[in-house]
């Protein structure tokens, strides 16, 4: 399946740059024409003559060498694909940042082609929030991440920071150069994040979400070809990407106009945000002051987007929603499918390790309108966006 790409692989200064070694000599055998950049930190853990050994090309490292150059943007564009592995804490950290000091930097701002990152480090480096934000900025950039791996670390700790196995990085390039543009010409609106309902000018009604699953699923509809728009709520993500439109809203109210605007030309609509199912009756224009009594809100029911667009949907049209539970989930999903006259129901249970708000893994089982129920296991949230698109292109052309 790799017979042929063009692989331009990153490493960078990290113990896992030894996987590089074991990556190269993988994608030589499956046919792939692989060319490596080494940062000149990377030296200290592998060397260039392993490296052009095994990829059968000389390894670049430097801006200039003597009289010569590197051509950064030549080799941006003569790839299939840019695969940074390991990422170094350091690297990530000059990606997000958009800083250039050295060829592999320079390269991936120059890159055409799709990148693709398997970061490596300690623990504590992996969730630090300077590390989780210059991800969620990688992200918004439109990158693939490959999740770290729980394991023994250098250090001598056992947890979460190990480069994805050589075998697992494969899998996910296969599947990323041959994935199909089978949602082209499709318009897909999706929801994402959560709302938030004002109390007084300073005070709201919000939740936990991230917007991480939302934000996931409208990359995941792109990269298969459909025009997205999507409707994110307040989060601290963003993404920019050619044929995604992006709208930020604030309330449910704010959530409901837009995606009502939006859905007589869509032909997918996956409602993925954490929409209030209430609102305050009256916002306060001033910041409420503390008293000595009890402060009494009065809440009025939010407008429902899924009941909403599945009263309105007409043929060829489908209406994805979400159900997020801690009790009854099975029962209260399957309601909510016929409820809302939803084409699936994709369930996600807070009593799950690893799902639900904020977390970069989900663990889903989406019910269908036709009887089907599929339950799978907890994977990155990338990874749960492919199995729910794809579950609404079987469908689709079903």
């Amino acid at each position: 399946m790799l017979q042929g790409k063009k692989i331009l692989l990153g490493v960078t200064g990290s113990i896992a740059a030894y996987k590089s070694l074991l990556l190269i000599r993988a994608l030589v055998k499956e046919g792939a024409e692989v060319k490596v950049i080494q940062t000149p930190s990377s030296r200290d853990f592998v060397t260039p003559l392993s490296l052009a050994t095994l990829s059968k090309n000389p390894v670049l490292s430097d801006l200039f060498a003597g009289d010569t150059w590197a051509n950064h943007v030549q080799l941006g564009r003569w790839a299939d694909v840019l695969l940074i592995a390991p990422l170094s804490c350091n690297t990530l950290a000059k990606m997000a940042q958009g800083l250039c000091d050295n060829l592999l930097l320079a390269t991936y701002l120059s890159a055409v082609c799709p990148v693709v990152v398997a970061p490596a480090m300690d623990e504590d480096m992996w969730h630090h929030p300077s590390t989780q934000a210059g991800l969620d900025r990688l992200i918004s950039f439109g990158n693939n991440i490959i999740p770290v791996e729980k394991g023994e670390l250098a250090s001598g700790l056992f947890g979460d920071g190990r480069m994805a196995e050589p075998e697992t990085i494969l899998d996910y390039l296969r599947k990323l150069l041959d994935r199909k543009k089978d949602l082209a010409g499709k318009k897909a609106l999706v929801t994402a994040g959560p709302t938030h309902e004002a109390i007084d000018p300073v005070r709201f009604i919000g939740n936990h979400s991230s917007g991480k699953m939302g934000v996931a699923l409208a990359k995941t509809l792109v990269q298969r070809g459909a025009i997205v728009d999507l409707v994110l709520g307040p989060s601290a993500l963003t993404i920019d990407m050619p044929g995604l439109t992006l709208h930020r809203v604030t309330s449910a109210e704010e959530m409901y106009t837009r995606c009502l605007e939006k859905f007589p030309e869509i032909d997918i609509a996956v409602l993925s945000a954490a929409v209030a199912d209430y609102t305050p009756v009256v916002k306060a224009t001033e910041k409420i002051k503390k008293n000595d009594g009890t402060l009494v809100l009065e809440l009025t029911r939010t407008k429902d987007i899924l009941k909403t667009l599945g009263s309105l949907k007409k043929k060829g049209q489908l209406v994805i929603g979400f159900a997020l539970e801690t009790t009854g989930e099975r029962d209260y999903a399957l309601g909510k499918l016929k409820s809302k006259n939803a084409d699936l129901i994709v369930l996600n249970s807070l009593n799950d390790d690893g799902a639900g708000f904020g977390f970069d893994t989900n663990k889903i089982t989406i019910f269908g309108s036709d009887g089907s129920e599929q339950a799978f296991q907890r994977k990155p949230k990338q990874q749960v966006a492919e199995d729910i698109v794809d579950s609404i292109v079987k469908l689709l052309y079903a």
